[in-house]
This record gives structure tokens, C-alpha cells and sequence, in this order.
């Protein structure tokens, strides 16, 4: 028999357990550029960040799930997935969803990445609890309905096909199956087409409950909020939902994966009928956790981030080959991808393939000068503030740092972390990175002639 004492103290136990934790991540100057988290019973992260100066506000719920994720059959489920938590709710029908923002004149959107997907909706900041609450609704309450289901597998279904129509789009997709493989990373995010038609409402369902816990999850708010306030909201949509009822949940950790790139010197050619050759010359490259990205991202922006690059002064401006042609990085919990796009004409695949080949040659032996260092860092500096110049790209920064790395950094901190690179540490990075055999991916019209030749530009 236990005593009214020992009832008392476990009940106070479970109380005491069922605080929510608030902390202060980054301390901003009057409030202003303020990030705090407040972790509720249920695992469920929130995190906000308040900028009184403007009148606008951006709530999003990043989930810790993406095509990574899917097994083969389940490819393109995420995403899928993504698009039935529009199709309405116990409360509400895809068009309650739609008309709500719309009636306030907000936008409402969501994307699904390899690693995470994030659901989000930009408002005025006095509509800020609508938003709250109709997205959470959506998070929390989808009905996934067969008939849902069967309508909007037509419109995945012409999603990829209009991505097919897109090789410049497309051959993103075609170089991450020639650098991963049929694995996870390797396979498309939207899926393919014998996939999604084979993908059930209860595969889906299934799909949904596993991964959409709110341990799972993290909230994002940026804007001219209170963030006590946006706590109170969510806290009260989640429990309205059901979604609360464990005290003693953790939030799970940031993703750790296996490595699955492929052997270097792979070359990938799909045939199509396009008036250019798009063209993806790449190698593996750094994790998201590696300390080495931020010299990475300076050799990058060096290589192929602006007008002033290496690459596109090389290939356009002094030879007019390429209208478009840029480097890019991608990076994931256990590794990375450095890429070099370019889109010419099929007669000047290779011309513009040995200049790229010859540039990260020519800098992985002999490293960048210095000036065009000075110049990258300052470049990169730049435009990472100005792409965090309104609310959505700061819930975007506060949503995935907390789901991908577990912490914050401000702007400052990036900065001059930024700022702290070194032409060695940039020269070092370069060796590593652009000193492996790369491999190639192509789509376009090219003669069997011409794509027999392809190999010599990863030799």
C-alpha cells in the first residue's frame, strides 16, 4: 500500500518533469537578434528569433526526416508525405488550409531534402497564431486519405516529369546516382515513377507515425515575436492534438550516417534531345560537422561563386562557352559533394570540360594567391548576411542548425569564423578536395563519338 507522503512525492516527481526547459542560445543587443529554445515535456524543440524591427513573422516545423530515410521501395515517400499534410485535417480541408494564409495574405510552402523537410508559412506578425495554429493542425492531424492519396499522385507524378523536362535540373539528380549509387543519397528525392505509383495510403500512414513524433521535430519562429508567447501556441496546438502525451521523451540527436560514396572516375551520360549539354564535374567533398567547410566554402565562392570567379571568368568571359556555369557544394552528416555545373552547347562539352578539369588542376597543385583569397572571404561574407535579410531565411538558419548540429551560432560568430580562414588552411583544403579523381555526369545530345570521349575528363 503506498502512503498519501509517497503518492504526493510522485506526483511532484511527474510535475517537476513535465517543465518545459528554456535557455538562452544567443544574447542579442535590446532583444534584438535574441535566439531561445525552450525543449517542451514531449521532446518537442522550439526556437525562436526576435527581430522587433520588423512587422512580419515566419513559423516553421523542421522534421528530422528525408529521402535518406526511405528504403527502395519507399522512395519518394517523404515527399509524397509532404505534399498530403496539405490535404487536410479533422479541422480543416485542404482548402480551409489554403484560404486561411491566403485570406491574410501570407504565404505557405514546404520542401523536402535528402536529410529533412520543413513545412513553414510567412505572415504579417499580428496573424501569427493562425499561422501557428494552421500548420501545426497540418503536422499533427493529417488524415491521409486513400482518395488524397490517389489524387495527388497525378500531381507527383507531373512533378517529375517536369523535372525530367528540366535537365539542368535533372542532372543534380543523375550526379548524386553517380557519386552515391543506389543508396539513399544516390536515389532522387521526388522518387520515380514506378515508386510513387506504387507507394499505398498505408505505407504512407505508416511512414508518417514513425517519423513525424514530435521528438522529431523542431520549431522555428523568426520576426517580430515574443518567444514566450510562440511556446504558449505551439505547447496548446500540440496538446489540443494529442501529440504531448509523453513526460520523459528526449529529443533525438542530430543525424550520424555511414559513408556510401562510390569509387572517383565514374561517368554518367543520359541522351536527350536539348539544344545545350548540362554538364556536372564533381568529387566528394566535407561532411556539415567538418571544420575544414568554411575554408571550403572560401575555395568555393573563389572557384565558382560569382562573376568574379576563376570558372566563370575562364569559361565565359574570356571564351563565351558557357552562359551558365558555377561550383557548388553539398554537405551531409557523414560526407559531401564538391560539384562544377556548366550548360553549352553539345559541340563544346569537351572545350569546356578540360578548361574546368585544367582550374581544379591547376589549384589543387599550386593553390590560390592571395588576393583571390582576400576577395572570396570577403565575398562570402557579404552575401551571407544578405541572405539572411528577411524573417524566412532566419527560421530557416535557427530550424536547421537545432535539427543538423544541435546548437546556434550567430551571425557575428559566423562571420568571423569566416573571417579567421587562411590562405594555407584554403590551399590545404584544396589539395585534399580538388586533388581526387573526379567524376562526371552529362545529359544532353551527344553522338556516340562524343560520349566515348567523356572519360578522358576524369582520367
Amino acid at each position: 500500500m503506498t502512503s498519501r507522503s509517497s503518492k504526493a512525492t510522485a506526483r511532484t516527481s511527474s510535475e517537476a518533469r513535465a517543465v518545459a526547459r528554456t535557455q538562452t542560445l544567443i544574447k542579442g543587443m535590446n532583444g534584438i537578434g535574441t535566439v531561445r529554445k525552450t525543449t517542451l515535456p514531449g521532446g518537442l524543440r522550439i526556437v525562436t528569433e526576435t527581430l522587433p524591427s520588423v512587422r512580419s513573422a515566419t513559423f516553421g516545423i523542421w522534421a528530422h526526416v528525408g529521402s535518406r530515410d526511405e528504403t527502395p521501395a519507399l522512395n519518394g515517400a517523404t515527399h509524397y508525405l509532404e505534399h498530403l499534410l496539405f490535404k487536410g485535417t479533422s479541422r480543416r480541408s485542404a482548402l480551409d488550409i489554403s484560404s486561411a494564409i491566403d485570406a491574410v495574405g501570407g504565404e505557405m510552402n514546404a520542401f523536402t531534402a535528402k536529410e529533412y523537410t520543413c513545412y513553414y508559412a510567412r505572415v504579417l506578425d499580428s496573424d501569427l497564431p493562425l499561422a501557428i495554429d494552421v500548420v501545426c493542425d497540418m503536422l499533427t492531424g493529417s488524415l491521409i486519405r486513400e482518395e488524397d492519396v490517389d489524387v495527388e499522385r497525378g500531381a507527383i507524378l507531373e512533378e517529375i516529369a517536369m523535372t525530367e523536362d528540366d535537365p539542368g535540373d535533372c542532372v543534380h539528380d543523375l550526379f548524386a546516382h553517380t557519386m552515391f549509387g543506389d543508396t539513399p543519397l544516390g536515389r532522387p528525392v521526388l522518387g520515380t515513377v514506378d515508386t510513387v505509383n506504387a507507394l499505398t495510403a498505408d505505407r504512407i500512414r505508416r511512414f508518417y507515425k514513425k517519423h513525424y513524433d514530435p521528438t522529431h521535430l523542431v520549431v522555428a519562429c523568426a520576426g517580430n515575436i515574443d518567444h514566450n508567447r510562440v511556446v504558449r501556441l505551439v505547447r496548446a496546438a500540440f496538446e489540443k492534438a494529442g501529440a504531448l502525451t509523453r513526460t520523459d521523451a528526449t529529443p533525438i540527436a542530430p543525424r550520424e550516417g555511414r559513408r556510401s560514396l562510390r569509387t572517383a572516375g565514374r561517368v554518367e551520360l543520359i541522351g536527350r534531345k536539348t539544344e545545350q549539354a548540362h554538364v556536372v564535374l564533381g568529387l566528394p567533398g566535407l561532411s556539415r560537422t567538418d571544420e575544414r567547410r568554411w575554408a571550403l566554402g572560401v575555395l568555393n565562392t573563389a572557384l565558382g561563386g560569382g562573376m568574379s570567379s576563376r570558372l566563370f571568368q575562364e569559361v565565359r568571359e574570356k571564351r563565351g562557352l558557357a552562359y551558365s556555369v558555377y561550383s557548388y557544394t553539398s554537405g551531409f552528416a557523414d560526407c559531401g559533394l564538391f560539384g562544377v555545373y556548366a550548360g553549352c552547347r553539345p559541340s563544346q562539352v569537351h572545350d569546356v570540360l578540360k578548361i574546368c578539369r585544367d582550374e581544379l588542376d591547376q589549384v589543387a597543385e599550386h593553390g590560390l594567391p592571395d588576393d583571390e583569397i582576400e576577395r572570396a572571404v570577403g565575398q562570402l561574407r557579404g552575401s551571407t548576411v544578405l541572405g539572411l535579410e528577411d524573417t524566412g531565411a532566419l527560421m530557416n538558419r535557427i530550424g536547421k542548425s537545432e535539427l543538423c548540429w544541435g546548437e546556434q551560432m550567430s551571425v557575428d560568430e559566423m562571420l568571423t569564423r569566416i573571417a579567421m580562414v587562411t590562405p594555407d588552411e584554403v590551399r590545404a583544403v584544396a589539395r585534399d578536395i580538388l586533388g581526387q579523381r573526379p567524376s562526371l555526369s552529362v545529359i544532353g545530345p551527344l553522338k556516340d563519338k562524343q560520349a566515348s570521349r567523356l572519360h578522358e575528363a576524369v582520367a
